[in-house]
């Protein structure tokens, strides 16, 4: 009796990777705008600071969860990964503390 067996799934290059699974906390990103939770759109998108990265139920090393705080107004948000579409260079932040 032989068993059928599905494939490994097989694993993005880099190239292709999702942007979340390199967020730590201290780096700064872009965030795009979530109208599901009823906020007033003013914008389409906002930037914040990563302070936690919170792992997922199947397997808490990969982050799912973000906590960031918006640069603007200091609210700070739960992020779903999927929202992150850009990080930005450390030499910006390096840059925005020292103006700082």
């Amino acid at each position: 009796m032989s068993e059928e067996r599905s494939p490994l799934p097989k694993l993005p290059d880099p190239e292709h990777r999702p942007i979340f699974l390199g967020l730590k906390p201290g780096m700064t990103v872009i965030v795009r705008h979530d109208s599901l939770l009823g906020e007033a759109q003013e914008k389409d998108w906002w930037m914040g600071l990563v302070l936690h990265c919170n792992g997922g139920a199947r397997d808490p090393s990969i982050y799912t969860l973000f906590q960031i705080a918006d640069v603007d107004t200091g609210v700070v948000r739960w992020v779903n990964a999927d929202l992150v579409t850009h990080v930005l260079p450390k030499d910006l932040n390096r840059q925005r503390g020292a103006a700082a």
